[in-house]
C-alpha cells in the first residue's frame, strides 16, 4: 500500500525562488536534448524572427516544473518516497515561448492523488508565470508512485 498523503490534494505551494532564464542555461539544454535550431542559441537569429532574446526549447519548462515540485515532492508529510517514483507522464500548455532574460515564479497545485493496486497516481499542475504574473506555460505532471511491497 503507498502512504502517499492524499489530503494534499488542492493544496498550493510557491516557496520555490523564482528561476532566472539564461542564454547559456538555454543553450545547454538545447544541446542536451538535440534542438539544433539557432533560435536556441544565436540572439540575432531570435530577434530577426521577433523574440527578444534566444527561445527555449518547449520541454525547457520541464526545469522550472521539477525544481518546484521539490518542494511539494520533500515534504515529509507528503508520503512520497522518490525511491519508488516513475515518472508516468508530462504535458505542456504555452501560453508564450519562454526566452532568455525571463525570470519565472512557479505554483505547483496538487490536483490529484489516487490509489491503483498498491501504485498512488500523482497529478501535479505547475503554472509557470513571468514577473509580471503573466501566465506562461502550465506544465502537468504525473508520478506512479509504487507501494511498500509493489
Amino acid at each position: 500500500m503507498s502512504a502517499v498523503n492524499a489530503d494534499f490534494i488542492g493544496r498550493v505551494f510557491t516557496g520555490t525562488p523564482p528561476y532566472g532564464v539564461s542564454r547559456a542555461k538555454i543553450a545547454e539544454f538545447a544541446t542536451a536534448v538535440g534542438a539544433t535550431a539557432a533560435l536556441h542559441t544565436d540572439p540575432d537569429v531570435a530577434r530577426a524572427h521577433g523574440y527578444d532574446d534566444v527561445v527555449a526549447p518547449a520541454t525547457f519548462a520541464v526545469l522550472i516544473a521539477q525544481r518546484a515540485e521539490s518542494e511539494y515532492i520533500e515534504d515529509p508529510e507528503a508520503g512520497i518516497d522518490f525511491s519508488r517514483v516513475v515518472h508516468a507522464n508530462e504535458g505542456f500548455t504555452h501560453h508564450r515561448p519562454i526566452v532568455a532574460g525571463d525570470e519565472l515564479h512557479t505554483a505547483v497545485h496538487v490536483d490529484a492523488v489516487t490509489e491503483r493496486a498498491g501504485i498512488a497516481m500523482v497529478t501535479t499542475r505547475c503554472e509557470i508565470a513571468d514577473g509580471a504574473g503573466q501566465a506562461v506555460c502550465t506544465v502537468t505532471s504525473t508520478l506512479a508512485v509504487r507501494g511498500e511491497g509493489s
